[in-house]
Order: structure tokens, then C-alpha cells, then sequence
């Protein structure tokens, strides 16, 4: 697999000197930005592969920042912050990252989620060649057929079920927040609330874990949302 381009924005200098030390290490292509304008101006003249992101910048707001690139490209979004409150990862979420990083953080889970990005980006890629048919692990959707396959067992599955798991599939590897999750299946419906998206999760995760307990397909973000972990 290809090193993709890394584009780090970060305006403190020693963790802005870190993430370029361990791109480099690592050999990976990497662009640097201290600010806002920067970053915006990067991103558009480079097209990097994979976008880290400090939401704390000196002249724009790092949600303002997302929604400005998302306006024009689908590059992954990797937000690294000091801002821990569920309040400020699920308003960068919902603006279009795809992924957090609470700081302080290790090295090693940098990395760990760039290889994650790396994996989602290649299924997308090999995606598109086949359309009709999702398959993660021994989880197997058949699109065109409407129908759910778990170690070659079909899985019956209710409608609601069934739009859940497909929303989460078409992001494999991506938190989507709760509000995002309701306002795709519900809309403006009064059932739109995360108590009722609770209930449709858990059934559903009976139907295709093993364990519900300890998922293998759908990974719980306590105060934000929901996963689909790419299995091998």
C-alpha cells in the first residue's frame, strides 16, 4: 500500500514537530500548516490523502475549517484537540471529520489511525468496482437482493434494521454521530431521538455478533456514536 500525503495543521510548535517527526519516520509524504488560511490554502493547492486537524487555531475555529473543505472535497478528517467534551468531538463529527484524537496521545495510536484511514480508503476505492455487494469479515450485504448474510446465513433482519446496518457499511470505519445516524433513517420523524436508536442498535447487534458484548462489527462511541470496524 502506498504512503498517502498527510497534511498535519497544528499552531503548537513542539506537537506540530512531533506528528512531522513520526510522518517522516514512518515514510510518509506530509505538508504542514500553523493556521487556518494555511491549512485551507494547502488543502486546495495539495490534495492531500489525509487531513490531521487541531480544532484550537489561532485564526479560525477548526470546526469552521471542516466544514469549509467539505464543501469541496471528501478528504478524511483526522481531528487531534485538547477539547475533551463529548460536546466539541460530536460537533467536529457532525461537521465532517471522521475520526478523533484526544490530546495528550501516544505515537503509536497516531498511527494506528492513520492505518485505519489508510484501510477505509482502499475499500472505498475497491468499492466502486463492486457496487452491489457489501462484504466485511463473514458479514455480507447483497444490495440489489435487499438481503443480509452472516456466516453464509441469511439473517432476517426489520427495515430499520436494515437501513441502520447499510448507513454504517456505505462508512465503514467511520464514527457516525447519533444525530447523523437519526436524521438518515428517521429525518424529522418523531421517533428521531437516541433512545429509540439505541433499541434498533441492540437488536440488531443480537442478530449479527456473536457477542453483543463485545462487538465485532459495530463499535460503541459512549456520548457520540457508532462504528463499523473493518474486519479482516
Amino acid at each position: 500500500m502506498n504512503k498517502p500525503t498527510i497534511l498535519a495543521v497544528e499552531d503548537d510548535a513542539a506537537i506540530r514537530s512531533l506528528i512531522s517527526t513520526t510522518l517522516k519516520t514512518h515514510d510518509y509524504n506530509y505538508l504542514t500548516a500553523r493556521d487556518g488560511r494555511s491549512a485551507l490554502l494547502e488543502a486546495s493547492s495539495h490534495n492531500p490523502d489525509i487531513i490531521l486537524l487541531d480544532l484550537g487555531l489561532p485564526d479560525m475555529d477548526g470546526v469552521d475549517i471542516i466544514q469549509a473543505i467539505r464543501q469541496w472535497s471528501g478528504v478524511p478528517i483526522i481531528v487531534i484537540s485538547a477539547r475533551s467534551e463529548d460536546t466539541d468531538k460530536i460537533k467536529a463529527m457532525d461537521a465532517g471529520a471522521d475520526d478523533y484524537l484526544t490530546k495528550p496521545f501516544s505515537v503509536e495510536e497516531l498511527l494506528a489511525r492513520l492505518r485505519v484511514t489508510q484501510r477505509r480508503l482502499a475499500a472505498q476505492q475497491g468499492a466502486a468496482h463492486e457496487t452491489s455487494v457489501f462484504v466485511n469479515g463473514q458479514l455480507k450485504i447483497d444490495y440489489a437482493a435487499g438481503c443480509v448474510y452472516l456466516n453464509d446465513q441469511e439473517l432476517h433482519l426489520t427495515p430499520i434494521e436494515y437501513k441502520l446496518l447499510c448507513l454504517l457499511a456505505k462508512h465503514v470505519g467511520k464514527v457516525l454521530t447519533h444525530s447523523y445516524i437519526t436524521d438518515s433513517i428517521w429525518g424529522n420523524h418523531v421517533d428521531n431521538d437516541v433512545a429509540s436508536l439505541r433499541v434498533f442498535m441492540a437488536t440488531l447487534r443480537k442478530k449479527i455478533e456473536r457477542d453483543p458484548n463485545s462487538p465485532q462489527y459495530i463499535q460503541t462511541h459512549i456520548g457520540v456514536g457508532y462504528r463499523m470496524l473493518r474486519v479482516e
